[in-house]
């Protein structure tokens, strides 16, 4: 086995160890049961741990992640997951948390074939269609690429609001608020983006479902 390996087998020792000294109930207690109040939807990027970056314990947040942070309708494992955490955890939020410099959002910005991943960035070159003009207008390149993180985000706050889903907790008189953050890899600060919906009201006609 290679160096790497056997040293993150043996934090994982020593990390068990330092946990049960502080609570030796620790994992007793953690293997009862999950009651996160909360479903973040992040970017597979390495350095954007979703714990750590809202100061959460194991248990207080249910993680889905993917690159560039995206809700496509047509993803069951993202379904899936939200399902679990809206009907069964009940979570009460869900945060999509996309970061600047994200390389899924910057490969959408350029015609580089990569490799299979083409497909799926396929759906982030989308969101950019929709807003070419007013990406395509800002000169600075990073100011642009920033931007575009930006939007993509509130593009995937709205596709979450308009799953059956979420709006059907709505409809349910569930309580449950959708936000939109982005996070900075070079400061450590997230910032609300002032996308939070409780509601279907502020999506257009013809995706308030009739459920």
């Amino acid at each position: 086995m290679s160096d790497f390996y056997k040293k993150i087998l043996e934090n994982n020792k020593q990390w068990v160890e330092s946990t049960l000294a502080k609570d030796p109930n620790y994992f007793e207690d953690l293997a009862k049961g999950q009651t996160p109040p909360l479903l973040w939807i992040g970017c597979s990027d390495s350095r954007v741990p979703a714990n750590e970056i809202i100061g959460a314990k194991p248990g207080e947040v249910f993680v889905h992640r993917n690159i560039a942070n995206m809700v496509v309708h047509s993803d069951m494992n993202m379904l899936s997951v939200l399902d679990y955490a809206v009907n069964v955890l009940k979570v009460k939020h869900v945060i999509v948390c996309g970061h600047y410099g994200c390389g899924g959002v910057k490969a959408a910005m350029g015609n580089q074939s990569i490799g299979i991943i083409d497909n799926w960035i396929r759906h982030i070159k989308d969101v950019y269609r929709l807003h070419h003009t007013y990406l395509d207008s800002i000169i600075d390149e990073t100011e642009r690429f920033n931007r575009f993180v930006e939007i993509n985000v509130k593009e995937q706050v709205y596709d979450l609001a308009k799953t059956s889903i979420v709006q059907g907790a709505w409809k349910n008189g569930q309580e449950l608020t959708l936000h939109g953050w982005v996070y900075g890899l070079n400061s450590g600060f997230v910032t609300d983006l002032g996308v939070n919906l409780s509601s279907n009201i502020d999506l257009n006609t013809v995706d308030q479902l009739k459920l």
